[in-house]
């Protein structure tokens, strides 16, 4: 059966919550996290202060909740590939997908500057945490692992985030200027290629 599309009333909390988080990255990227409040951030929004905890907790995790779209293009992008197409190979394509995206790009940019922050890490590594969990469901979907015995499901979705992570890391310099300017779609393949062999070996390795 074919799923519903979203009522006008879900359409509505979605966009609400899509414009607290787009306010709260782009006023704490600007101003610095301690120096923002959530009434600013609801201003922004066009709502009011007790509506932003209707959807956030803090103001921290509405900072970070960017993740759960590029979460949803990651997972969405992964199951549209083709079922008998190498795991592997479908993460590197949703990769691309991920970072293909303008929205992901500014987030990542914004967020740079937020980066290590110490209040803000508990939020960004729950929000690595879901993406792993998303994305490993959606593997035991085309596989039929069972997650409670295999390894593999939970293995490959934390190697296609870390290598997300990585790729964009090394996008922004962290770890010095890379002569050959590469973009992050080459990144993206640089990675996975380091964890294609290693990936393939785990699925022919024998129980």
């Amino acid at each position: 059966m074919a799923e519903c599309a979203p009522g006008r009333r879900e359409r509505k909390k979605a966009a609400t919550r899509t414009a607290l988080a787009a306010a709260a990255l782009r006023l704490c990227s600007e101003h610095g996290l301690e120096h923002v409040t959530v009434e600013q951030i609801a201003d922004a929004a066009d709502v009011a202060p007790r509506t932003f905890f209707n959807y956030f907790t803090s103001k921290e995790e509405a900072v970070v909740a960017g993740n759960a779209t590029s979460t949803d293009v990651l997972v969405e992008a992964f199951a549209a590939r083709p079922a008998d197409e190498p795991v592997p190979e479908s993460l590197r394509h949703a990769l691309h997908a991920v970072v293909a995206d303008p929205q992901h790009r500014e987030r990542v940019l914004r967020m740079r500057v937020l980066r290590g922050h110490p209040t803000l890490l508990a939020h960004q590594l729950a929000a690595f945490v879901a993406q792993e969990r998303a994305l490993a469901e959606a593997v035991v979907a085309r596989t039929g692992a069972d997650p409670a015995r295999d390894l593999y499901p939970m293995l490959v979705a934390a190697a296609a985030v870390t290598g997300l992570r990585v790729a964009v890391q090394h996008w922004l310099g962290d770890h010095g200027a890379d002569p050959r300017d590469p973009d992050l779609p080459q990144l993206v393949d640089e990675v996975m290629a380091h964890f294609d062999a290693g990936l393939r070996a785990v699925t022919a390795a024998p129980a």
